[in-house]
């Protein structure tokens, strides 16, 4: 499920659970107009993007807005777990996160995030190796960057 799917869908007052943040295509978000909306609880499941996966998620206060090729987004207590596995890139995924706070700002394709997470798993595919444990690790690869507790910094290559 897209962010803008789950975003229609909160706007409905339906209950979803959203998707792992990112950085969007530049190409795809340059000309985007403003935009804002927030949830005060939200759940559901879904699918992973390009993978045969699923995750699970909950949480409580969640807010985003959106201009252009910037984002920020505040998010209360929540967890997720997810995991996939793609034949057709040879990509595996395992994730779990437990999070209590934090607040995110994303310009183009840099993001930096403040907030006390316990993000634990690991991704592998042709192009990108991430690891976490206990909301501490690294990404390498289209999408580099560096975490501890849950504040981080990344960079989208491409």
């Amino acid at each position: 499920m897209s962010l803008f799917a789950a975003k229609a869908l909160l706007k409905q007052g339906q209950s979803v659970a959203l998707p792992p943040s990112g950085v969007e295509d530049m190409s795809d978000i340059s000309n985007r107009p403003g935009d804002a909306f927030t949830a005060g609880t939200y759940v559901g499941t879904g699918t992973l993007r390009d993978t045969s996966g699923i995750y699970a998620g909950a949480g409580v206060g969640y807010a985003h807005a959106e201009w252009g090729m910037f984002d920020a987004e505040a998010k209360g207590p929540n967890a997720c777990a997810g995991f996939g596995v793609s034949e057709s890139d040879g990509s595996a995924k395992a994730m779990a996160k437990a999070e209590l706070a934090s607040a995110s700002a994303s310009a183009g394709p840099v993001k930096a995030t403040v907030g006390l997470a316990l993000d634990t798993g690991v991704s592998v595919s042709p192009t990108q190796i991430e690891a976490k444990v206990l909301g501490t690790g690294f990404s390498v690869g289209r999408t580099t960057g560096f975490s501890v507790l849950g504040s981080g910094f990344e960079f989208k290559l491409w």
